[in-house]
């Protein structure tokens, strides 16, 4: 991917980790799975698990077009994983089917067992402080 990640920068040192943790996930999902979801659907089913947000909704809070967010639901609901129906006149909802729920679970699982596996490799504290440096606020 990148060679010796000594010498990357800050921004590809980020870079280079995120497309690790997504190869690592997909790969792990695809042995638990027989159907693909991608991050960008599991992104859509985050905003939806639990909830019944309207497609506007979703697209507010996605860096997708609006396009995009109504071609992943799309997606989502020719899987099984989500159904779309009338909220109002004007708007649609979107939630989770039941095999939707059960896989944004098992999703939800996969990702506590990838981070614990970085817990072991680096330990709880820096899994503790590298969330905390994420989650401050970056003046960008």
């Amino acid at each position: 991917m990148y060679g010796n990640l000594e010498e990357l920068d800050l921004i590809d040192l980020i870079n280079s980790r995120h497309l690790l943790l997504n190869e690592v996930r997909n790969e792990l999902w695809e042995s638990i799975s027989d159907i693909p979801v991608s991050n960008s659907e599991f992104y859509i089913m985050s905003k939806v698990y639990l909830k019944k947000p309207t497609i506007s909704a979703i697209a507010k809070q996605v860096h997708f077009t609006r396009q995009a967010t109504h071609k992943f639901i799309r997606k989502l609901e020719e899987k099984g994983l989500v159904k779309v129906h009338p909220a109002n006149l004007r708007d649609k909802c979107v939630e989770l089917t039941e095999l939707g729920l059960n896989y944004f679970e098992k999703y939800i699982a996969l990702k506590k067992e990838i981070e614990n596996r970085i817990c072991e490799q680096i330990g709880v504290a820096n899994v503790k402080k590298l969330k905390e440096v994420l989650k401050m606020e970056w003046g960008l």
